[in-house]
């Protein structure tokens, strides 16, 4: 009899984007250890399946400026990441890597050594990458658009075999002759054979391709919604496609991007929420996202003013909607619904991108969001959830405190690690490996 499922819960210490309010008076660091250590034992401390940690390949520009929600410094992941397997025992460390700007060889031995070192922890969140990251690379590392899942997807099957032969051979040495249309590797290569084996692979992407892509190759799919409903469609749509490919969709976890305002009240946390939501939309954040969606220059606007009269830029709104990896691709769409918002609610442009712009937040006592969280959950609109508190380092723990206790006293959530790497926290099947040419 299968083991009944179980709330999946990942932590995640954005790299950048406007969902923590940098402003708030309790915000500490974004950049030194001690952050990143908190959040880590935070995690630990809940009982979390994973660490997800963002990353970041560019600094993010508007003429010429560097955007006030921008983390500037971030450390490097594989710096920083084998750090956070020293302070933390069980939790899942899961680096956000690009399938674009990188070696098969090399992510596959850099992957492997934080399994083998973590004893077991390790697993790839897999991104693709938009095309103006490459200017910070080699000439010719760039492909076209629709060309970046082809090539993500010979990524991770060189990636893949690359781990098992080595696990196979029995000694870390894995011999791979593999000649794609991305990607050319004739040679033997050392690699640490880790407890996973494979490493679980996470994927985010909302277009066709993106789902495609991930019901093909990841373990785990990670999205975002502003409603149960089109959640729903997504973890049923992501499904159809993993049959459709012949896989068991049952192999498959899709966890959605939320965050959290919790009070001893519902009403308190309402209130509370409006603050955040002041702190995390500052001016000139609310100008520079309405500005990507209209393709104009709204600098004359007033962010606390309503929305502009004038008709977006439909070329460039629709070039910028079309390269999402999440949420509404179609322009006039997602224009309609902006207006929408602003005319039943009285809404400014700041108060628009605030209700739009951020993450989804479960927001009222700990144990209003816990029944919430258990409705998606029994639902079937996710398998779980990555939790971004909007204060760091320490947002983190008002969930752990409050939240966690919630959902472990309605039986969605564990009351302690059964398993000791990743695999066994998502209830994922071990890796069966081919037997060893020769013998």
């Amino acid at each position: 009899m299968p083991a009944p499922r179980e709330l999946i819960l990942a932590a995640m210490f954005p790299g950048d984007g406007n969902f923590v309010a940098w402003r708030h008076p309790d915000a500490g660091s974004q950049t030194d250890f001690a952050s990143f250590a908190h959040f880590a034992r935070t995690a630990e401390r809940g009982l979390f399946d994973m660490l997800l940690m963002g990353e970041s390949l560019g600094v993010v520009e508007r003429d010429g400026q560097v955007l006030d929600h921008t983390v500037i410094g971030r450390p490097d992941l594989w710096t920083l990441m084998p750090g956070l397997a020293a302070v933390t025992e069980r939790v899942g460390l899961a680096a956000t890597r690009s399938a674009r700007f990188n070696e098969p060889w090399e992510l596959a031995r850099q992957f492997a050594t934080l399994d083998h070192l973590s004893g077991g922890r390790a697993v790839w969140n897999v991104v693709t990458s938009l095309g103006q990251k490459a200017e910070n690379f080699r000439s010719g590392y760039s492909v076209s658009y629709a060309d970046r899942y082809a090539q993500a997807s010979e990524f991770i099957a060189v990636s893949r075999r690359l781990w098992t032969t080595a696990a196979t051979e029995g000694t870390g040495r894995a011999r791979l002759d593999h000649d794609g249309e991305f990607f050319s590797v004739h040679a033997d290569f050392a690699v640490p054979v880790g407890p996973q084996v494979v490493p679980p692979i996470i994927q985010a992407g909302g277009s066709t391709e993106g789902r495609d892509f991930g019901a093909a190759v990841a373990d785990v799919i990670f999205t975002d919604h502003q409603g149960i409903g089109s959640a729903q469609a997504f973890h049923a749509d992501v499904r159809r496609r993993a049959a459709a490919v012949g896989r068991d969709p049952a192999t498959i976890r899709v966890i959605t991007g939320v965050s959290f305002v919790v009070a001893d009240s519902d009403a308190e946390a309402r209130e509370k929420a409006a603050w955040y939501e002041d702190l995390l939309t500052s001016p000139r954040v609310a100008i520079d996202l309405l500005e990507q969606l209209w393709g104009r220059d709204l600098s004359t606007y007033d962010p606390d003013g309503p929305l502009p009269e004038i008709e977006p830029d439909w070329e460039a709104a629709y070039r910028y909607t079309s390269r999402r990896a999440v949420g509404e691709r179609d322009a006039r769409t997602e224009v309609a619904r902006y207006r929408a918002l602003a005319e039943e609610h009285g809404l400014t442009i700041r108060q628009v991108i605030a209700k739009v712009g951020t993450r989804f937040a479960f927001t009222g006592s700990p144990g209003a969001i816990a029944d919430e969280m258990t409705r998606w959950f029994t639902g079937r609109a996710a398998d779980g959830f990555v939790i971004t508190p909007k204060l760091l380092p320490y947002g983190l723990d008002e969930f752990v405190d409050h939240i966690v206790p919630e959902l472990q006293e309605r039986g969605v959530f564990r009351t302690a690690y059964t398993g000791s790497t990743l695999r066994d926290h998502l209830g994922l099947a071990s890796v069966s490996l081919p037997a060893a040419a020769g013998r």
